[in-house]
């Protein structure tokens, strides 16, 4: 009689949480969905991308493993800005002018919520590289 092998996994997860691609994948989709969502339906942006875009910061930070903080920072205004252009280009076209104005009034109505949330991410990178 034989007895069953166990096999372990040849990588251990050394700790619970999101990884740096988890990071920016899962908030990239959340300000994605947010954000075509609301275009799509209203026509601009608004303030249901504004929460997407504060609940990925802190999402982030609280969900990311330890090192994970850069990103959590770096990826919501980098995901908005490259997600809000091409949904813009699709649903526009290009015609200068108008996606011009569409761009900037798309970034300057998120504005605070985007800073805020920028800032508490870059507070909490600052904060674990001194520690």
């Amino acid at each position: 009689m034989t007895s069953p092998t166990v096999q372990r996994p040849a990588i251990a997860i050394s700790k619970k949480g999101l990884t740096k691609p988890g990071v920016a994948v899962l908030q990239t989709l959340l300000i994605g969905l947010a954000s075509v969502a609301e275009l799509e339906i209203r026509h601009g942006i608004g303030i249901s991308t504004s929460i997407a875009l504060c609940i990925c910061a802190i999402g982030g930070v609280r969900f990311g493993r330890k090192g994970s903080e850069y990103v959590c920072a770096a990826t919501p205004p980098l995901a908005f800005a490259i997600i809000v252009f091409a949904t813009l280009i699709m649903i526009d076209g290009f015609h200068p002018s108008r996606f011009g104005v569409d761009f900037v009034a798309a970034l300057a109505s998120v504005a605070p919520y985007l800073i805020a949330s920028a800032a508490y991410a870059w507070f909490n990178f600052y904060k674990s590289r001194k520690d």
